[in-house]
């Protein structure tokens, strides 16, 4: 029988990912075909071991999937088919989602079937007895062709507290059936952690086969029902990025995997590969087209933001009193919020590298503070707003000049009698050297106008900022008692292709507001390009 200390002095863990398969069935979440190529070629520079690619009985474009994969060539992982045993009414030889299988052409397949007597009864509506001789056949059919197969005992452990011993039996069907790996599921995603070791140490003590785990969140257990599976001697863990899934979604594996080494010392992947997490992450958010939870364990933005005063000074002392582990770790960085509650020593962590020689009672860190609190007093927020607070800090510390000067701007916005409307913007800058440029652009909107615009009067003196590019914009109204009359916050994410940065532009009027975001946008750019700048 298994050890249920196996995992551990092995150091065998593997993780599976089926981000392209269970977590494809997120609500919004659709992954192109073209998507999916990418994402196994970071998960296999990540080091996952496999990765479940889609159902391909289900839908052409998973059939074209498993093709295209099929000519990837892959370090080290296995891009994995996922289907169901058999239908009670056909033989395996017979069966279409057994054939679909096969006809990928891949080594390893992932089987699930019935764990839970309820579901075998009132779903397959076959008997208990029939149940378990549909899985040992499917199991054996595809063994018979050639192939590794791991076998997702779907709901297991609301089988296991049903009827724990019929549960078990299932699993004994799938390794009879030839199954070189059996995955307990908590398809329902509500089973509590201890549940969850009573089950995986059940299974571990009936079967010497390695045993995996399958959690859902949907109790907002997934991720600690995982970790918990790999202590109670599981060796084998499935889980998405991000954790996108169905309903709640899935065990997060950009969770998982660092808490299973990080924490548990298991050495699962690479330091090199582990430093790469975030990065993977955020990867797969982009071509899922979903934000980025900034605010998720390890990888999000906010994981090592420090906000309040106490804790921004105790860390410059020692970082490890408020941070778990070193973020760099797993990709991440440190990030020090400036904001209405910050104090001096927060503003000493911010700029220290930048400005070494100075301390809290320096007057120019007293007037930084200073006017923070003006501008936060007034609607401004630089925790998002990195650029600006560096520009701000510039003109404090530095006397920092700005490399052109902005005199006024119009626009108007014309609707005509086809509903179609037309944005034009009218910008007078003063430029390097000292002539008054008067420009003006159309745009889709009032604030492309204005960046049109600001552009055909600054580009011929800085080529630069044609690679400037906005790619987020957002608006915040601050005060929503003052209607339409309140101040907005506009917050601009812009892209020059290699690195990205946030200004921040506040007034009562929207288009003011982003033109102030616009310029600091701008001005950020040319700093950062200063020293090619002649």
């Amino acid at each position: 029988m298994n050890n249920p200390e196996f995992a551990f002095k092995q150091n065998m863990v593997e993780f599976y990912d089926t981000t392209l398969r269970d977590g494809s069935q997120a609500e919004g979440v659709a992954f192109s075909v073209e998507d999916k190529l990418i994402i196994i070629e970071a998960l296999d520079k990540l080091g996952i071991r496999y990765i479940e690619g889609g159902y391909p009985g289900s839908n052409p474009k998973d059939i074209e999937f498993f093709k295209r994969a099929k000519e990837m060539t892959l370090e080290s992982a296995k891009v994995v088919p996922f289907g169901s045993t058999r239908y009670p009414s056909y033989d395996p030889d017979e069966d279409p989602n057994l054939s679909a299988l096969l006809e990928t052409g891949a080594r390893t397949v992932t089987i699930f079937g019935k764990s839970w007597q309820l579901h075998a009864t009132d779903v397959l509506r076959v008997s208990a007895e029939e149940n378990l001789e549909i899985i040992e056949s499917s199991v054996n059919y595809l063994v018979d062709n050639g192939r590794e197969v791991i076998y997702d005992a779907e709901h297991f452990f609301d089988g296991y507290s049903d009827d724990s011993e019929y549960a078990i039996e299932t699993l004994h069907a799938a390794s009879a059936g030839g199954a070189n790996c059996i995955v307990l599921c908590d398809t329902n995603g509500g089973r509590l952690p201890l549940e969850i070791q009573e089950g995986v140490k059940a299974a571990i003590s009936a079967l010497n086969l390695p045993i995996g785990i399958h959690a859902h969140n949907d109790a907002g257990m997934g991720a600690a029902n995982s970790v918990l599976a790999v202590q109670a001697g599981a060796n084998h863990i499935q889980g998405t990025f991000n954790g996108y899934g169905e309903r709640c979604g899935n065990a997060n594996l950009a969770s998982i995997i660092p808490t299973i080494q990080l924490k548990l010392g298991l050495e699962c992947i690479s330091d090199e590969q582990m430093q790469e997490l975030t990065s993977v992450s955020r990867l797969i958010s982009e071509l899922a087209n979903l934000p980025h939870d900034e605010r998720q364990p390890y990888v999000g933005r906010s994981a090592f933001a420090h906000k309040g005063g106490l804790h921004t000074d105790a860390i410059r002392k020692n970082r490890l009193t408020y941070e778990h582990i070193e973020p760099e770790k797993v990709g991440n960085t440190q990030r020090i919020l400036v904001s209405d509650q910050a104090g001096r020593g927060t503003i000493m962590k911010k700029i220290e590298k930048e400005y070494p020689n100075y301390d809290k009672n320096s007057p120019q860190v007293l007037e930084l503070f200073d006017r923070l609190k003006k501008a936060e007093s007034d609607g401004y927020q630089f925790e998002a707003a990195e650029a600006s607070f560096e520009l701000l800090t510039h003109r404090v510390f530095n006397g920092y000049e700005s490399f052109f000067e902005h005199l006024g701007f119009r626009v108007i916005i014309e609707k005509f009698t086809d509903l179609t409307m037309r944005s034009e913007a009218t910008v007078k800058v003063t430029t390097p050297d000292g002539t008054t440029t008067h420009t003006a652009a159309d745009g889709h909107g009032p604030v492309n106008a204005l960046d049109t615009a600001l552009r055909k009067a600054l580009e011929l003196y800085y080529p630069s900022l044609q690679k400037v590019r906005l790619i987020d914009y957002k608006v915040r109204v601050l005060d929503t008692k003052a209607g339409t009359g309140s101040k907005v916050r506009v917050l601009i994410e812009a892209s020059d292709g290699k690195r990205s940065w946030r200004t921040v532009g506040v007034s009562e009027n929207i288009i003011s507001a982003s033109y102030e975001a616009l310029i600091d946008s701008f001005e950020y750019k040319l700093h950062k390009d200063k020293d090619s700048i002649k």
